[in-house]
């Protein structure tokens, strides 16, 4: 068993890693361009819809108040009329983008803590590398990729954007996966 305070560098080495890697993959290629395509009419939708004062938050439309209200003719003819969405209004304003890279780099230390605490009590000191290897990148991945199918499964996101961000989370499993049997205490 290795104790976490042992796992201190390859966990937060491999948190900085993933953070460039996804960034990298975000920022400098095209992988996910096409994730959220624009409404047609953009500007006339946002017209629309601005008077309304929307504060910042989840919604689903349209929404049924009961599950009785749900199987009424007249909830059943609106949501045939549509349209149907489930959707998330952002604060306007500044488009500055430090807080959720702070939050996203704190994501990523926490996925990290929880491989090394995985395969610290799996594991021993002196481990073989393939076997470290393999006990964080499946909790990596686990934690960096499966939670996103069901946003594919219950809220009908694209699964093609389910899928590139699966292959992004394989990459950051890998990452932190050789991060941790490169520095897994000898």
């Amino acid at each position: 068993m290795v104790g976490l305070a042992a796992l201190w560098l390859p966990i937060l080495l491999s948190a900085v890693i993933v953070f460039v890697a996804s960034s990298l993959i975000h920022m400098l290629s095209g992988w996910h361009k096409s994730d959220y395509p624009g409404v047609p009419n953009e500007d006339r939708v946002m017209d629309a819809l601005r008077p309304f004062g929307i504060p910042p938050g989840d919604y689903m439309m349209p929404r049924p108040l009961s599950r009785q209200e749900m199987r009424s003719p007249q909830f059943m003819e609106k949501f045939k009329r549509g349209p149907v969405m489930m959707f998330t209004v952002m604060p306007g304003g500044s488009m500055a983008m430090g807080r959720n890279m702070v939050q996203w780099f704190v994501y990523c230390v926490v996925i990290s803590f929880f491989a090394a605490y995985v395969a610290g009590r799996a594991l021993g000191v002196g481990a073989e590398y393939l076997r470290v290897f393999r006990f964080v990148g499946v909790t990596a991945f686990l934690a960096y990729a499966a939670a996103l199918w069901p946003m594919s499964i219950w809220y009908r996101r694209s699964w093609l954007t389910t899928f590139k961000g699966t292959v992004d989370g394989l990459v950051y499993a890998l990452l932190t996966a050789g991060t941790f049997g490169w520095l897994w205490p000898r």
